[in-house]
């Protein structure tokens, strides 16, 4: 389907705040109605398996957790891939960066429109494992779910 809107959620939920991703996907498949056409997939750790999930869609909203924001944990804050491309520190639970991934995809002829959805964390580093948001990342899960059906509204309206 070339007009395919995918909301690609990422992150690993045993990293606490680094599993927002997860949050937010299973928050819209469980509790929203989703039109036809659009698709929200929780894909764990970024990396060039996602190839196969981008090349289908026309337009893509990845939702992750973002550090070095400067602003207060649980900001949500929008941008574009490029945004974020010269920075090594948004891809270190993730091994690849996501422009590595879009840069793959249009060497393979697929250029989606792709914007990024994130929240600043309090805490992505746990010293063990801990699944579960901090209080200023639970507590932004509602606006970024609803900043997906806000995308998923104007771009359908396109």
């Amino acid at each position: 389907m070339k007009n395919k809107i995918l909301i690609l959620c990422i992150g690993n939920i045993l990293l606490m705040d680094e599993g927002v991703g997860s949050r937010v996907a299973k928050e819209l498949l469980q509790n929203h109605e989703l039109p036809k056409g659009v698709q929200v997939l929780d894909r764990g750790c970024m990396g060039m398996a996602l190839l196969s999930d981008f090349k289908d869609a026309s337009k893509v909203l990845v939702v992750d957790a973002v550090d070095n924001t400067g602003y207060e944990p649980g900001t949500v804050v929008t941008f574009k891939p490029e945004d974020i491309a010269p920075y090594q520190a948004f891809h270190g639970a993730h091994d690849t960066r996501l422009v590595d991934v879009l840069q793959a995809l249009a060497l393979m002829g697929y250029q989606p429109e792709v914007d990024c959805l994130g929240v600043q964390v309090l805490n992505m580093s746990p010293q063990d494992f801990h699944i579960g948001l901090t209080p200023p990342v639970e507590a932004a899960v509602d606006v970024l779910v609803q900043s997906c059906l806000d995308y998923i509204e104007a771009k359908l309206a396109e």
